[in-house]
């Protein structure tokens, strides 16, 4: 692994660490602390989502067209105040605009580790690269919640000061962008053209898949830790849980490689695996129960990103990755939208169990339609 890869990475493990540090927190603090319903915690989802449905398709032409080491910097700044703000936030409104800033803040961070990534890679080392990458995050963020609970449990912080904390965690990867941007050279200069989104018209399974993928996640990610903390979770229980979803996601990463040789058969199961986890969660009120349903919704949401980004870069020109990679990032950031702008509001009015079970009735929809056409989900 060159030098460049060996960065990224570790970029990508000290972001992980610090989103795994206070993202589980967050909905409990914006629940207890400053008075969130679920459908509030719905719209701060909404808040740190929706900037991911525009922002990556531009720097997908940005990444053509500058340094993406610079543009990656960038990035881990605004999310390095936005965290930091956090702890001084006093409103739900405030956590909101705080979040916007987050969500801005990852579409400079995501797509320009991706386009390095790519262009440091072969079709053969490509989906490896990416597996690897995105392992060193998931590692982070499966980490970061075992940090929290020595800092909540064992050195009794507040919050705040856990928000604190983590933005000067984060902030260190700056380091590492800037060593990666002294070593990254863009060759490209195109005009500005948003023919990548044209591009991904041609994959609307994949389109389908990603979206439901996606969605299901930002409920996990906005919504989940408030619901478990309704059904007797502590705050140490609740990242325990993160945890062990994060050991699930690093072991199916380590294996992506593997599943590409079946790509169809790998996503099909994974479509499964989070409908498994769906439900569960729904009708479960235990410690044990509501962990192996995060490690199965764990496989799930890990084995999506490789697998479909490379039916994509694989059918596309190499000239344009950079824009299919912003455009791919657009179709998460419209499934991160969905999945907290609807569960939140049916949490709120028809109980907090109920999204997991309406989401799992889409999910066995979406299994039968991946099944109907395996042949086009295929590498």
């Amino acid at each position: 692994m060159n030098r460049i890869l060996v960065l990224v990475n570790i970029t990508g493990l000290i972001i992980g660490v610090s989103y795994g540090l206070h993202g589980p927190i967050l909905p409990i603090f914006a629940k207890n602390i400053i008075g969130a319903t679920y459908s509030d915690l719905g719209f701060i989802g909404l808040a740190n989502f929706i900037p991911y449905m525009f922002i990556p398709v531009f720097v997908g032409i940005l990444l053509d067209k500058f340094n993406n080491g610079y543009l990656l910097a960038i990035g881990t700044a605004i999310n390095s105040a936005s965290i930091y703000l956090l702890s001084i936030a006093q409103s739900v409104p405030e956590i909101m605009g705080f979040r916007i800033m987050t969500g801005i803040a990852h579409a400079f961070f995501w797509p320009p580790c991706q386009a390095i990534i790519s262009n440091q890679s072969n079709e053969q080392t490509r989906v490896r690269n990416i597996s690897w990458f995105t392992m060193f995050f998931v590692m982070g963020f499966m980490v970061g919640p075992l940090l929290g609970t020595v800092f909540l449990e064992g050195l009794d912080i507040t919050y705040r000061i856990l928000f604190q904390i983590t933005a000067f965690i984060l902030a260190s990867s700056i380091i590492c962008a800037l060593l990666i941007s002294r070593r990254s050279i863009t060759n490209h200069n195109e005009r500005f053209s948003f023919s990548s989104i044209k591009e991904m018209k041609k994959f609307p399974e994949v389109i389908i898949l990603l979206i439901f993928c996606t969605s299901s996640f930002g409920i996990i990610l906005s919504i989940y830790p408030a619901f478990l903390n309704d059904n007797g979770m502590s705050d140490v229980d609740i990242l325990l849980l993160y945890f062990t979803f994060g050991i699930s996601r690093v072991i199916s990463l380590a294996l992506a490689g593997k599943f590409s040789r079946r790509t169809s058969q790998t996503l099909i199961a994974a479509t499964i695996a989070i409908s498994f986890g769906l439900i569960i969660s729904a009708t479960s009120d235990s410690f044990i129960m509501f962990a192996i349903a995060l490690i199965s919704m764990g496989f799930g949401f890990s084995i999506f990103f490789p697998l479909t980004l490379e039916i994509i870069l694989s059918r596309t020109s190499k000239g344009i990755s950079g824009k299919i990679i912003g455009a791919y990032e657009t179709v998460f950031g419209i499934g991160w939208v969905i999945g907290p702008t609807i569960g939140g509001p049916i949490a709120q009015s028809f109980g907090h169990q109920s999204p997991y079970m309406v989401f799992f009735m889409i999910g066995i929809v979406i299994t039968l339609l991946a099944i109907k056409y395996r042949k086009k989900i295929r590498t």
